[in-house]
């Protein structure tokens, strides 16, 4: 699953934002990422169209299936390769910058031998 860096992204953002907020919207999004409105809303027309999200007509914010399944493997890497980093030593600023831009490229096969290999 290597999809667009930039949607992998937005949908990873919309899984988090959606355990801390009640209900995630384009500002939310846009807050999160100091991002402009009008690029979150770009984005997230791109995202609807491609059926990853929901939007309500009161502009809430909601991951389908495909768009929970990205967004959940997009963190799972993110959260695993930033914690093992800094257990390596790696600041945890730049473990997690780091950990954000491996997270996109590694393989499925490389990254489950990153976990057996952890555990």
């Amino acid at each position: 699953m290597h999809g667009n860096e930039s949607a992998e992204n937005y949908l990873e953002t919309i899984l988090i934002l959606s355990q801390r907020l009640p209900v995630v919207r384009s500002v939310d999004i846009a807050t999160e990422l100091d991002f402009k409105k009008s690029s979150v809303s770009v984005a997230m027309k791109k995202l609807r169209e491609s059926g990853h999200i929901i939007v309500s007509p009161e502009g809430y914010i909601t991951l389908t299936e495909s768009g929970r399944k990205i967004a959940d493997c997009i963190y799972e890497r993110h959260t695993l390769l930033s914690s093992w980093l800094t257990r390596l030593g790696v600041d945890p600023k730049v473990a997690a910058e780091d950990a954000c831009r491996i997270e996109h490229v590694i393989s499925a096969e490389s990254f489950e031998a990153i976990k057996r290999h952890i555990k």
